[in-house]
């Protein structure tokens, strides 16, 4: 490869780490910037003692309640940051950080991703029970297995987590700050990452893989590759494409609608899991589990959208 050819791929890089970051920090600086107001106002017990019976039925402390509800509204990314702030104050396991992580990881951006399903057929409704409820559903059900076979019980080496001594103004801002920059060169190694992942054909082994699957959950072809690229890249890849097919009449309703769901509970599996990883929760929950959830619920659905006359889509 020619210098001018290297040169060229890291400019690229580059302007596309720089372009991510941009975007998730209109996103994330907000977001922090209200959840340390609502700490000043002493609103996080508040917050707490009313997600407190929720987070309990996940095995998870109440403090952590304000990290999934940040996630809910905002992103997988503002989550981490809200929880890599209140890490260090907290002794958690590693079946605890899983069971967040796969919360995190199902519930997300409802906002955003239940309006881009919306558009392809998607009732609020549906997103909300599906995204919301599933992630307590899976969450509950780590809980119980992790908790009764005594897995995953150790102290969690959590990576993005800071000792907060100092509780000054100037001290938050520094400790965020620092936050935010580690953030970046993880997004930047992430899509160096996913390149080289493209370059060696690693989307075609996935489609290779995911195709029959799909098949077997009533999913057809005209979604199958849709479905794919919403997997490994993320729900507004897929359901952007999924968007056009349907205004083309090249996709069905109903081939759209589980497609949509099944992105619900399972999208960006290469990127997100990274992330999660990152904070010290094992795979066994935030990938396997979540794929084996993902394909049972959207199974269980497409039975019954056979036995309706017409799929619950608006």
């Amino acid at each position: 490869m020619k210098l001018s050819q290297v040169v060229f791929a890291l400019r690229a890089v580059l302007f596309e780490s720089f372009a991510v970051y941009g975007v998730l920090l209109k996103i994330m600086i907000p977001a922090l910037i209200v959840v340390k107001v609502l700490q000043e106002l002493g609103a996080m017990e508040v917050i707490g003692a009313v997600l407190a019976p929720i987070m309990s039925l996940a095995g998870l402390p109440p403090e952590l309640g304000i990290v999934w509800a940040t996630t809910l509204l905002t992103n997988v990314f503002s989550g981490i940051v809200v929880f890599a702030g209140m890490a260090g104050d907290l002794s958690l396991s590693v079946e605890q950080v899983t069971v967040l992580g796969s919360m995190m990881l199902i519930g997300h951006s409802i906002p955003i991703e239940g309006s881009v399903a919306r558009r392809a057929g998607v009732p609020w409704w549906v997103t909300i029970v599906l995204r919301v409820g599933g992630a307590l559903v899976l969450g509950g059900f780590l809980h119980i297995v992790y908790s009764r076979f005594n897995l995953l019980q150790e102290p969690a080496a959590i990576v993005w987590s800071m000792a907060n001594t100092d509780n000054s103004l100037w001290s938050w801002i520094l400790a965020q700050l620092e936050t935010l920059v580690v953030i970046y060169f993880v997004i930047l190694a992430l899509i160096v990452l996913l390149n080289t992942l493209r370059v060696l054909g690693l989307e075609r082994i996935i489609h290779i893989g995911l195709v029959p699957v799909l098949r077997l959950l009533g999913i057809g072809r005209s979604a199958a590759n849709v479905t794919v690229v919403g997997v490994a890249l993320g729900l507004s890849y897929g359901a952007g494409i999924l968007i056009r097919e349907l205004d083309k009449g090249v996709m069905g309703r109903r081939d759209a609608y589980l497609a949509l769901c099944f992105l619900g509970l399972l999208h960006s599996v290469i990127e997100d899991t990274l992330l999660i990883m990152a904070l010290g929760a094992d795979l066994s929950g935030i990938l396997w589990a979540r794929i084996i959830f993902a394909c049972a619920i959207v199974a269980m659905l497409a039975k019954i959208l056979k036995t309706v006359d017409k799929p619950v889509v608006e």
